[in-house]
Formats: structure tokens, C-alpha cells, sequence
């Protein structure tokens, strides 16, 4: 089954019209996006847009041959002049399923936002799932029957990271799935930024005009299995852990503070953190991580943050009295950050750290103070070199080091 993308932005477009932002700002020339329509075997339009006859025919193709022509948003949006011969455009009820006479079966897929999904089975046994805007398929439930495997997904990646979680969760969506962002808008820069937000979810985004062929897999990202996100305070650093596997089911976030009790400041921190999570993550607090990265076949792992993990671990070996750090407590406190490289090199599932980057602003003014920091530095060091990728946050903007 042959797929191409006529568009691949919002609804409005990027740019956007009038918007005097910086990502519409510098969405130019290949950056720039129409409207996402699909023309499949040049028989299928899903969402007829404005321009597709033209942007149909700068890919090298016509619309001359279409059938069937069916609309996915939530309202049918503007005006739009049908290109003569086109049929006019339809939507098919949810559930419903229809057979063109080209072979190919299109089943509409209900949604948990207005819109429709369609799911395309080619007249090859291909298997393609469309996504509208805004919208993840509704009634998917873990646990259920095994869902069928889809070749390639189209869909709102950035937007409704959850859809993908959600079809992950029940199977429909493997490492062999070509993900495919559409309905791109101004939320992330284009570009490289755009590109390495997508792989760490594994998904890519091609340009207006592409011409893909479903089921080839050569292109699916690889999504790195240890990254490490470093930061100093208020850097967007925990954001950008939480944003790599938020497109991934049922992930382990491990908070390495504990609870405080009594300090509110702190209470209202780890609230902030839990409003931000989506519901199907679930939380442990503990400092005892090397059990955790032992395990085999588990959902993917969110450590946030090392440098909480350090302070206990120092606490534990007395590292903040001199006598006792002489006497044994530093030979200790790096045979427990061996140990846990060690348990990173090892890891066999999605892992996510994060952690604070100190070495680089006022040096501390007590002993104990700058000891830390360089136990930081260490650790930190030892971490990095067993991560696929390595990304420094500063001021909200992700700076990849390694990877």
C-alpha cells in the first residue's frame, strides 16, 4: 500500500496565519506545512484540504483516480471547492466498516474526542490506522484480546502523546510500526527539535509531498533504551524526562525525595510533579534503584532524580563527617555509584534518569558543600557513560551531548 502525505500540519496550517510566533516564525521553505491529507494508492483521500489537487500533483501524482474521499475532524471544517471529478467527501459511521472496489477496507475507529479514525486494511493485507487531531481511539482496554498489529500509524503525536501509549498498551502499535506524525502545529520548533522529540518516542515526521510505502520498516527510530537528562534548578529538566516516555504505557516513575512530612514547600513540588504525569504511570518512592533496573520485561522506568538518590546514599555511609568519610565512607559511597552503572549498563528496559548538573555555577562555601558537588560530577559521569544519549536542559531548551 502506497502512501502520500499532501500535508502533514494543524488544521490551520504552519505556518500559522498571523501568528507572530517564533516556531511559525521560522517554518519555512521544506519546514512548512499544509493541512495533513493522505492519498493511499491513489484511490483513498482521507480529509480533503485546501490546495490537495495541487499539492497531489507537485508529488507526482493524481486525484483523477480517487473513490472514495472521507473527513476525520471533528466538524467539517471550511468551505472547501471539490475538484471536479472527486467524489464528495463522506464520513463513515463509527464502527462501520466499507469495501472499495480497489480492495482496500475501511473501518471507522470511535474516538475519545470528537472526530473520526479510519483504519485501512490495502488489497496486500497492509495495516494503516489515521488519526484526527486531538483525538485517541476510545474503548481500547489492556488486558483485553491482543489487539492486530498495525504497519503504520498517522497521528497526532505531539498533541495526544497518549493515543500512542494507549495503543501500545494493547499491542496494536510494535517496534516495527511506522509512526508517522501529522497534524504538526507550532507546539515544538522544526527541525531538529522537532526530529529528536519524535524519535524519542519513535515516531518521525516526513515532509509534504512524501510518497512511503507501508510496511517497510528501514525508517522506524530506534528509541534509546538509557537516556540520562541533566539540568540545574527550574531547567525544564524533569518536563523533558517526563515528555520521552509519555507516549509509552504504564511507566514507573521512581521519586528518589521521599515525602518530607511536614514540609509544605516541598508537599506542593511533588504535587506539581504528579499533576503533570498521566494516570496510567505509576509511582514508588525509594532510593533502592538497582533492583529496579535488574528487572527483565518491565514497562519503561523514570528515575528523577539522582542527585536525591546521592543524598541518601551519602547520609547512609556518614559522608558529611570527615573521620567517618577517611574512615571508610568514601570507599563505600563509590562502590554504591559503581554499583549503580553497573545496574544501568544492564538495564533491559526504557530507562529515563534524571539529574541535577551543580558543577558549573558558585562554588560551595563549606566542605561538606562541595563535596557533594563532586560526588556529583562523579556520579553523573559514571551514569552518562552507560546512557545511549545524554541531554542537557538549560532554560527549557534540550541540548543533546551524546547520542
Amino acid at each position: 500500500m502506497e502512501v502520500t502525505l499532501l500535508g502533514t500540519g494543524a488544521p490551520a496550517g504552519l505556518p500559522r496565519p498571523d501568528c507572530p510566533c517564533a516556531v511559525c516564525a521560522t517554518s519555512l521553505g521544506a519546514d512548512a506545512r499544509a493541512a495533513t491529507a493522505v492519498l493511499l494508492d491513489g484511490a483513498l483521500l482521507l480529509d480533503l484540504t485546501p490546495g490537495a489537487a495541487f499539492a497531489a500533483a507537485r508529488s507526482g501524482h493524481s486525484l483523477g483516480g480517487v473513490r472514495q474521499v472521507l473527513l476525520s475532524h471533528p466538524h467539517d471544517g471550511p468551505a472547501v471547492e471539490v475538484p471536479a471529478g472527486l467524489p464528495q467527501p463522506g464520513r463513515v459511521p463509527d464502527g462501520r466498516e466499507l469495501t472499495l472496489l480497489t480492495g482496500h477496507r475501511v473501518r471507522a475507529v470511535a474516538m475519545d474526542a470528537p472526530g473520526t479514525g479510519y483504519a485501512v486494511t490495502g488489497p496486500d493485507g497492509q495495516r494503516l490506522l489515521y488519526l484526527p487531531p486531538g483525538g485517541a481511539p476510545a474503548g481500547l482496554e489492556e488486558g483485553g484480546e491482543p489487539a492486530e498489529r498495525y504497519d503504520m500509524v498517522l497521528t497526532d503525536v505531539v498533541g495526544r502523546p497518549d493515543a500512542l501509549a494507549k495503543l501500545r498498551a494493547v499491542g496494536a502499535v510494535g517496534p516495527t510500526t511506522d509512526v508517522l506524525a501529522v497534524h504538526l502545529d507550532h507546539d515544538v520548533p522544526s527541525g531538529p527539535e522537532l526530529r529528536r522529540r519524535l524519535a524519542a518516542a519513535g515516531a518521525r515526521a516526513v515532509p509534504d509531498g512524501s510518497t512511503l510505502t507501508v510496511g517497510v520498516y528501514e525508517e522506524v527510530p530506534d528509541v534509546p533504551r538509557r537516556t540520562l537528562v541533566l539540568g540545574g534548578a527550574r531547567s525544564g529538566k524533569s518536563v523533558e524526562a517526563e515528555r520521552r516516555l509519555e507516549s509509552f504505557p504504564d511507566v514507573l516513575y521512581v521519586a528518589t525525595g521521599g515525602s518530607r512530612g511536614g514540609d509544605g514547600e516541598w508537599a506542593a513540588r511533588v504535587a506539581t510533579h504528579r499533576e503533570r504525569r498521566p494516570g496510567s504511570w505509576r509511582t514508588v518512592e525509594t532510593c533502592d534503584l538497582v533492583p529496579l533496573l535488574g528487572e527483565d520485561g518491565a514497562p519503561p522506568l523514570l528515575i528523577d532524580c539522582l542527585s536525591l538518590w546521592l543524598t541518601d546514599a551519602m547520609d547512609s555511609v556518614g559522608a558529611w563527617d570527615d573521620a567517618v568519610w577517611a574512615d571508610g565512607g568514601e570507599r563505600e559511597l563509590r562502590s554504591r555509584t559503581a554499583e549503580l552503572a553497573r545496574a544501568v549498563r544492564g538495564a533491559r528496559r526504557p530507562v529515563v534518569l534524571v539529574s541535577n548538573e551543580v558543577g558549573s555555577g558558585i562554588v560551595p562555601a563549606t566542605a561538606s558543600g562541595r563535596r557533594y558537588r563532586d560526588e556529583l560530577g562523579r556520579l553523573n559521569a559514571a551514569v552518562a557513560g552507560e546512557c545511549e544519549e545524554v541531554v542537557l536542559v538549560v532554560a527549557g531548551q534540550a541540548l543533546v551531548v551524546r547520542g
